[in-house]
């Protein structure tokens, strides 16, 4: 084993896993080469890093675990509540009980890429998933707290898939009476299949907000995704609302 270079024995680390990968390590222990311990320390370093994640994605799956007889269990989340304008999205996500997705976090606590990349693994993965959305007239005409429980009924409606639970951020769907429901405060930051639905629907929403952004320029929505920024505010006060402002949000600035 002394006689492979630094950039074989990586290769060799890159092609194993599990106790092929381990053994290789604890051979290489032996080797005195300065740079091997460094390449044996980084190793070390990223498996910790996989275990504590592993480790992560297991607590937050602790409500799922709770419902392991259910068939299907669906998380549900929103976003666009805030804005001052476009529509509150919600997604409804089935995924198979025994998926581990590394990563799968709020996705406030996320990157824009890595929501991206996640997104993708999340709708591969998934049994099934789907977006129901609410626009801001309607949002106008019934409020926002109404108008997002719209948008979760709906997407759990479009399901084909009929789940026995629903894992939700923070709310109530009243008008879905067949399914068993757990209404979980900051549900985004700590159960897996909701942080899961919030990436898939604020990556919906916010590729909606860059075309609205073709459509309507001069308020940014490519950068602010609708939210009340100085920028956005004061293109308000400048070129007026467009079809997509939220009337009952942007009131005071007019």
């Amino acid at each position: 084993m002394s006689k492979l270079s630094i950039n074989e024995i990586k290769k060799k680390l890159n092609e194993l896993s599990g106790n092929d990968a381990e053994q290789l390590i604890m051979t290489l222990e032996d080797d005195t080469r300065v740079s091997v311990r460094k390449v044996i320390d980084q190793y070390k370093a990223r498996q910790k890093k996989f275990s504590d994640e592993l480790a992560r994605i297991y607590s937050m799956k602790e409500y799922e675990r709770k419902y392991q007889m259910a068939d299907y269990i669906c998380g549900i989340d929103e976003v666009g509540r805030g804005p001052l304008c476009g529509p509150v999205v919600t997604c409804a996500v089935i995924l198979p009980k025994d998926v581990i997705i590394p990563g799968v976090n709020d996705s406030k606590k996320l990157s824009a890429k890595k929501r991206e990349e996640l997104a993708a693994v999340i709708k591969d993965k998934c049994i099934e998933y789907s977006i129901g959305m609410v626009d801001s007239s309607e949002i106008d005409r019934i409020n926002i707290l109404n108008a997002t429980v719209k948008a979760m009924e709906s997407a759990v409606n479009s399901l084909k898939h009929r789940p026995q639970v629903l894992l939700i951020d923070a709310l109530h769907l009243p008008d879905i009476t067949d399914i068993r429901q757990e209404s979980i405060v900051k549900g985004d930051a700590t159960v897996f299949t909701i942080a899961a639905a919030s990436i898939v629907a604020k990556v919906t929403r916010d590729h909606m907000m860059d075309e609205y952004d073709r459509q309507y320029p001069g308020y940014g929505f490519a950068k602010n995704k609708g939210y009340g920024t100085r920028e956005h505010i004061e293109a308000i006060k400048k070129l007026g609302p467009c079809p997509i402002h939220r009337r009952t949000f942007i009131k005071n600035f007019l």
